[in-house]
Formats: structure tokens, C-alpha cells, sequence
């Protein structure tokens, strides 16, 4: 009621509706991002292309620098080009084996890309080398992996995920939606409450960056 009040006020002040409209979406996309954290960046991807593009130019000029390609694979990550990624860290991965980071990333490649026996012996690698990696987060991409395959694997590997006590919102809310994929309804609401009960005892600075799935958990029913 209140968006349609704005709306009405900002066409009469502006005499065009498509504009109002437009302006409006502004402003309420202004205000999520600012306060809530539900919208995805705009200028985000823009970013991470830009990156990525001077990376990959920094790494034709100096082939052997390991920290750029371990960045330019976390980004091909986030775009879901795991084949190249996987190649980057390959490369870096006799140099960097005792990484947690390359282990994951490189499981997280092979999981991707259906090949579940080297990418869950890499998952487990780094919680080998770091219990606590990434907030857990090997433990659910092996029961995301494993789901439709084996589910008593991967309620097993849910369970170990349990057990790290992750102060990780975003973690939890996963949880929840694998368990609901699992058909475990009951452990999927307990997932979306724990997120909630995570969320509360975030430092005022935290809140903002996890409030998307706290609100997103309380929209699940936790």
C-alpha cells in the first residue's frame, strides 16, 4: 500500500509513470541494499569480470604467479566455469598442497563437474589439513553431491557439518534447503531456526552482511 503510494505521489510530481516506476525501483533497490541485503550487486558481476579480465592479463605476462591464478579460480567459481578454474589450481596445486583453500577449490570443481570420487578425496583433504575451512562448508557441498546418489551419505556428511557449530548464517540456510531436498522436513526447520539463533548473536557489524539469509530463514519458517 505504501509502494502504491509513492508511486502515485512520484507521478503526480513527475507527470510520466513509466519514469516513476523507474525511479521507484531505484529507490527500493537503494534501500534493500542498504538495510536488507535480499537483492544480488548490480555491480557485482561488473567487478568480478573486471578482476578476472586483469588477472588472466597479469598471468600471461607472469605465468608462475600462484596467487593470481588461486584468485582467478575463486572467481571462475563464482560464474560456475569450474573446467578452467580446475585448471588454475592444478597448476598451482603442487606448490600450494598443504592449502586447505586449493583442496577445497579443486573438490568443489570435480564435484561440479560429476566427478564425486576426486572431488570428495579433495573435500576431505581440507578438512584434513583445516577442520574448520570455509565454516564447514566442504561437509555441505559433499551432501549437496551426494544427495541423489547415496542420502545416507550425505545425511552422514550433514551431520559432521553439525558438529563444526558453524557461525556461518548463510551455511545453515543451506542446510535447511539440502534437508528439504533430503525430504527431512523436521531437521529442515531446525536448520532455518539455528540460522535465526546464529543471526541473533552476530555482532552489530556481522548482521549486515548475513541479514539475506536470516531473512530468507524466516521466510522458510525458522
Amino acid at each position: 500500500m505504501r509502494n502504491i503510494f509513492v508511486f502515485a505521489l512520484l507521478w503526480w510530481l513527475i507527470g510520466n509513470p513509466f519514469l516513476a516506476v523507474i525511479i521507484l525501483l531505484v529507490v527500493l533497490y537503494l534501500l534493500d541494499r542498504k538495510f536488507l541485503g535480499l537483492a544480488p550487486s548490480i555491480t557485482k558481476p561488473f567487478r568480478q569480470n573486471r578482476r578476472l579480465r586483469q588477472l588472466q592479463q597479469e598471468l600471461r605476462l607472469q605465468p608462475h604467479q600462484t596467487s593470481g591464478k588461486l584468485e582467478a579460480a575463486h572467481l571462475l567459481i563464482g560464474k560456475k566455469k569450474y573446467r578452467e578454474a580446475l585448471s588454475y589450481l592444478q597448476e598451482i596445486e603442487p606448490i600450494m598442497e598443504e592449502s586447505a583453500d586449493v583442496q577445497f577449490g579443486i573438490g568443489m570443481c570435480q564435484l561440479n563437474l560429476g566427478e564425486l570420487e576426486e572431488g570428495e578425496r579433495h573435500m576431505l583433504r581440507s578438512l584434513e589439513l583445516n577442520p574448520r575451512v570455509r565454516y564447514g562448508e566442504p561437509y555441505l557441498r559433499l551432501g549437496e553431491a551426494f544427495a541423489d546418489t547415496s542420502p545416507d551419505k550425505a545425511l552422514a556428511y550433514l551431520e559432521q557439518f553439525r558438529e563444526v557449530h558453524s557461525s556461518s548464517c548463510e551455511a545453515y540456510y543451506r542446510l535447511g534447503q539440502l534437508y528439504e531436498r533430503l525430504g527431512r522436513q523436521q531437521e529442515a526447520r531446525k536448520a532455518y531456526v539455528e540460522t535465526l539463533d546464529i543471526y541473533r548473536g552476530l555482532p552489530k557489524y556481522k548482521k549486515r552482511l548475513e541479514r539475506r539469509w536470516a531473512l530468507l530463514a524466516k521466510l522458510k519458517g525458522g
